[in-house]
């Protein structure tokens, strides 16, 4: 599969869409570009590149689309608040994942979560092919003939998310920390009875949102605390805050609202369950 990256003017005519080149040349044309690009981006400037999934209608590796956004030129890391998906109850709590440099480490109950996804794949992948939700049930589902309908296309297509920035951070530190918890997942001996499953995922102190705060503390934010995502999320801002000025870090607080597409519906925020992060909540900055 190429690694080309294709930059253009996302455009749709009545017969057709395509990327419009600053040539003038269309790529793309012959290729399947879903509709929630085409809603939410026509008009404006796109990268793309395909895949290695295939589009189950036709056959042909799926086009993946994202904002034509210049990369950061310093070191830094993005925390990320997922809020729930309404129509699955495992969601209740939300879902955190960090970026580092451009790197997503996203950790998970299910073992083949556990992984570094590039920053268009978690955010943007189109729900087409396997990443689709079941045209039958709208939800998760494994045909019997094998097909895959696993509905997780792009997060910022299925929720909204609420994202903590520092920059000024040593990308390489933090970067070694989160790799260790990857090898320590993927070194962990499978229970057979449950072998799509992380054997060690605890609720309350091996997942998403504990590896992250386990993380940052090891990093050198020491006083993060909580285990469900939204309460790490608040504490890790609280605290990073207070770094920011005796550590020459540069931190921002803003909210990814979702992008609302068919396959799937508004997410919604969960709850702050420690009371002492309520009250950490309410001195944050006010942010979009």
């Amino acid at each position: 599969m190429s690694n080309t990256v294709y930059t253009g003017i996302l455009t749709a005519d009545e017969t057709n869409s395509f990327l419009l080149r600053r040539d003038g040349s269309r790529v793309l044309e012959e290729n399947r570009i879903w509709d929630g690009y085409i809603n939410h981006w026509a008009g404006q400037n796109v990268c793309a590149r395909l895949l290695r999934q295939k589009d189950y209608e036709n056959g042909e590796p799926i086009v993946i689309i994202w904002p034509d956004i210049s990369p950061a030129n310093v070191d830094f890391m993005e925390l990320y608040y997922n809020e729930r998906l309404v129509k699955y109850w495992p969601s209740l709590f939300g879902h955190s994942a960090i970026c580092v440099n451009g790197r997503i480490y996203n950790y998970s109950h299910l073992i083949n979560e556990n992984e570094v996804i590039s920053i268009e794949e978690y955010f943007y992948r189109p729900a087409l092919g396997e990443f689709a939700p079941s045209p039958s049930t709208g939800l998760f589902e494994i045909l019997d003939d094998g097909t895959a309908y696993y509905d997780k296309f792009g997060r910022n297509f299925m929720r909204t998310i609420h994202v903590l920035r520092v920059e000024g951070i040593n990308g390489s530190r933090m970067r070694s920390i989160f790799d260790r918890f990857l090898e320590m997942i993927h070194n962990t001996p499978v229970n057979p009875k449950k072998p799509e499953k992380w054997a060690d995922f605890n609720l309350f102190t091996n997942s998403c949102s504990t590896l992250i705060k386990f993380g940052l503390r090891k990093y050198g934010f020491s006083k993060i605390n909580g285990f469900l995502p939204r309460d790490v999320f608040v504490s890790a801002a609280y605290e990073i805050l207070k770094y920011q000025n005796k550590e020459n870090l540069s931190v921002s607080m803003y909210s990814m609202p979702q992008l609302k597409v068919p396959e799937a519906p508004y997410s919604k925020m969960s709850p702050i369950t420690n009371p002492k992060n309520l009250f950490l909540n309410k001195k944050l900055p006010a942010y979009n």
